[in-house]
């Protein structure tokens, strides 16, 4: 494999072959430190696809990377937006897709890294595109989930769109209104958009998964939320108090601390339920990446030099 200096910017030549190094698995597993190193190793950049720290209020309850961490190597796509703004998978594709044409021109290879499988395969697959939201939809869903719950959401969707409701995670309520946005918006159903033909990529894509025992990664978890309520978690929620509803804080961490400030839940369930919703959430991810068999897994503790040794084997033909 030809290795390139970028010390200064080098025109990458057409005709070589673009890569897109894919770091996914589930939250908690080491997916950061890895990305970084492939992007040291390589000398690129990364692009963030975890949806949850786009938004520049959050930090502590996402796992935004530290500041070494950041200084480490140069990434994109983090704390780049505000939760007040609108922001949906589609933006993020259009967004990644041009940085990508960007980076592509001075790096050979481009690393992304994120637990948001829809996100991912958004930037490496194209996304079904849909009709814009109707203004206030989304708000009138999250406060009938709010005051009725998943249920409310559920007998919607069954209503609105039976095919769907068929094949969706019921119980994944940012999925349901999702597809209930479309549905009342447009008039028609969300499944009428789906699976459409999707566009070829200039890139080549290679995705790594890391992996471990699910005890492991329940135990990490325990150990993460732990340390995020050391660093000032309940302090951080507390601030978003007044935006509450908007729809980026309807997520795993923030959710059960609102509870907590509405004397609803002691703060020790608040933090327990915030385990249990991740835990059950990087469960979600390991089913949608088993769906993915084009993913090569490594152990979480699998030494760099191995991983970076099949990258450039199959970057090398």
């Amino acid at each position: 494999m030809m290795m390139l200096n970028f010390a200064t910017t080098v025109a990458i030549p057409y005709t070589m072959t673009k890569y897109l190094f894919a770091v996914v698995g589930p939250t908690a597993i080491g997916k950061t430190a890895l990305s970084i190193k492939i992007a040291q190793h390589f000398q690129t950049e990364i692009i963030s696809a975890d949806s949850r720290q786009f938004y520049k209020e959050m930090m502590i309850g996402t796992a935004v990377p530290d500041p070494d961490e950041l200084d480490a190597a140069i990434h994109h796509c983090i704390q780049h937006i505000s939760i007040e703004d609108t922001y949906s998978v589609g933006h993020f594709e259009r967004e990644a897709i041009t940085l990508l044409e960007t980076l592509h021109q001075k790096h050979p290879y481009v690393t992304m890294v994120g637990g948001s499988g829809m996100y991912v395969d958004a930037v490496i697959n194209g996304l079904d595109y849909f009709p814009d939201v109707t203004s206030g939809i989304r708000e009138q869903l999250n406060e009938l989930y709010t005051t009725k719950g998943i249920e409310a959401l559920q007998e919607l969707l069954k209503e609105k769109d039976p095919v769907y409701y068929e094949r969706v995670d019921i119980q994944n309520h940012q999925r349901v209104t999702r597809a209930l946005e479309v549905c009342l918006s447009s008039g028609v159903p969300f499944s009428s958009f789906l699976d459409k033909p999707k566009p070829k990529r200039p890139f080549e894509t290679i995705k790594i998964g890391l992996s471990a025992d699910r005890a492991v990664i329940y135990d990490r978890i325990n150990r993460r939320v732990d340390l995020m309520i050391e660093n000032g978690l309940v302090k951080e929620v507390e601030g978003l108090l007044s935006r509450k509803r908007l729809n980026a804080l309807q997520t795993v961490g923030y959710r059960e601390l609102f509870e907590y400030f509405e004397g609803t839940i002691s703060l020790e369930q608040a933090i327990e339920n915030i385990k249990t919703s991740t835990r059950r959430f990087s469960k979600r991810q390991l089913t949608w990446y088993r769906k993915d068999t084009s993913i090569t897994w490594f152990d979480y503790k699998t030494p760099f030099k191995e991983i970076a040794d099949f990258i450039n084997k199959k970057t090398s033909h």
